[in-house]
Order: C-alpha cells, then sequence, then structure tokens
C-alpha cells in the first residue's frame, strides 16, 4: 500500500506521523499522477482533491474513495481489503 500527495516529502513524513498511516506516502509536486488519476486538473491547481484507489493486481481500479477524511480512511480501506 503507497500514498501519493502533491506535497514535499517533509510535509507527506509530518501527514504521515500524525496519522499514523501504517504505509510510506510518496511525492509527487509535479502533480503528473495526480493528473492521471483525476486528482488535479492541472499543474498549477492550488490542491489536489483527496481520492484514493484500490489497484488491483491486475492493474485495474478495484475501488474509488472519491471523498476521504483521513481519520477514518484508513479502516475503511482496510475492510473493504477483507
Amino acid at each position: 500500500m503507497l500514498g501519493i500527495s502533491v506535497d514535499a516529502p517533509a510535509a507527506n513524513k509530518a501527514f504521515k506521523e500524525k496519522f499514523g498511516f501504517p504505509f510510506d506516502l510518496l511525492s509527487d509536486e509535479s502533480r503528473d499522477v495526480a493528473i492521471a488519476f483525476g486528482a488535479a486538473d492541472a499543474k498549477d491547481a492550488p490542491r489536489a482533491k483527496r481520492i484514493s484507489y484500490i489497484i488491483a493486481p491486475d492493474g485495474r481500479i478495484a475501488r474509488a474513495y472519491a471523498e476521504v477524511k483521513p481519520e477514518e480512511h484508513i479502516a475503511q480501506v482496510l475492510a473493504d481489503l477483507k
């Protein structure tokens, strides 16, 4: 499991520690991944949307979460993975 954010690596590290995420948060400062997955409209967008995806082993999107609350999201994803 990985997370990707448009924030800088130091900000991602602090965010991960704040919420106790048991996975790494990658930095997409160029916003290339965010744009490809529909989480950002343009490279100069002020913020990216919080969207999560479960990617199946065959590479298809198995589940998309369009509205994410960090405090609740890990439990929701873990339940869906069962």
